[in-house]
Protein backbone atom coordinates (compact mmCIF):
# COMPACT_ATOMS: atom_id res chain seq x y z
CA UNK A 1 0.00 0.00 0.00
CA UNK A 2 1.01 3.47 -1.12
CA UNK A 3 1.55 6.26 2.01
CA UNK A 4 2.00 9.71 1.45
CA UNK A 5 3.90 11.87 4.32
CA UNK A 6 1.81 14.74 5.51
CA UNK A 7 1.55 17.16 8.39
CA UNK A 8 -1.55 17.98 10.51
CA UNK A 9 -2.05 20.77 13.82
CA UNK A 10 -4.65 19.61 16.04
CA UNK A 11 -5.25 21.19 19.79
CA UNK A 12 -3.11 19.81 22.83
CA UNK A 13 -5.51 17.84 24.50
CA UNK A 14 -6.27 15.99 21.16
CA UNK A 15 -2.57 15.27 20.72
CA UNK A 16 -2.12 14.04 24.38
CA UNK A 17 -5.01 11.85 23.97
CA UNK A 18 -3.14 10.39 20.57
CA UNK A 19 -0.26 9.68 22.60
CA UNK A 20 -1.80 8.20 25.28
CA UNK A 21 -3.94 6.06 23.47
CA UNK A 22 -0.67 4.89 20.90
CA UNK A 23 0.58 3.93 24.35
CA UNK A 24 -2.37 2.30 25.96
CA UNK A 25 -3.23 0.13 22.79
CA UNK A 26 0.42 -0.80 21.50
CA UNK A 27 0.57 1.29 18.08
CA UNK A 28 4.30 1.86 16.65
CA UNK A 29 3.70 5.14 15.86
CA UNK A 30 1.01 7.89 15.94
CA UNK A 31 0.93 7.43 11.99
CA UNK A 32 -1.20 3.89 13.03
CA UNK A 33 -3.95 5.42 15.61
CA UNK A 34 -4.90 8.01 12.88
CA UNK A 35 -4.85 5.61 10.22
CA UNK A 36 -7.60 3.87 12.38
CA UNK A 37 -9.28 6.80 13.32
CA UNK A 38 -10.15 7.82 10.03
CA UNK A 39 -11.04 4.08 8.78
CA UNK A 40 -13.34 4.43 11.65
CA UNK A 41 -14.63 7.60 10.80
CA UNK A 42 -15.03 6.05 6.88
CA UNK A 43 -16.93 3.50 8.29
CA UNK A 44 -19.41 5.35 9.62
CA UNK A 45 -19.98 7.72 6.53
CA UNK A 46 -20.55 4.26 4.03
CA UNK A 47 -22.95 2.85 7.24
CA UNK A 48 -25.19 6.61 6.24
CA UNK A 49 -24.53 5.76 3.13
CA UNK A 50 -25.88 2.16 3.21
CA UNK A 51 -28.64 3.34 5.21
CA UNK A 52 -29.76 6.25 3.08
CA UNK A 53 -29.51 3.67 0.00
CA UNK A 54 -32.24 1.27 1.68
CA UNK A 55 -33.95 3.50 2.42
CA UNK A 56 -34.71 4.26 -1.21
CA UNK A 57 -34.93 0.90 -2.13
CA UNK A 58 -37.75 0.40 0.61
CA UNK A 59 -38.94 2.73 -1.01
CA UNK A 60 -39.29 2.07 -3.94
CA UNK A 61 -40.44 -1.40 -2.97
CA UNK A 62 -43.42 -0.10 -0.75
CA UNK A 63 -44.60 2.05 -4.14
CA UNK A 64 -44.66 -1.65 -5.92
CA UNK A 65 -45.18 -4.36 -3.33
CA UNK A 66 -49.09 -4.52 -4.15
CA UNK A 67 -49.35 -4.10 -7.86
CA UNK A 68 -52.03 -5.86 -9.40
CA UNK A 69 -52.79 -7.95 -5.79
CA UNK A 70 -55.01 -5.23 -4.63
CA UNK A 71 -58.02 -8.14 -5.19
CA UNK A 72 -56.05 -10.91 -4.69
CA UNK A 73 -56.54 -13.23 -1.59
CA UNK A 74 -53.45 -15.91 0.22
Amino acid sequence: MQTHKMSVSIPEPLYDFLASYQQAHHYKSRSEVITKALRLLQQIQLEGLYCEANEELEDDFDSVAGDGLENETW
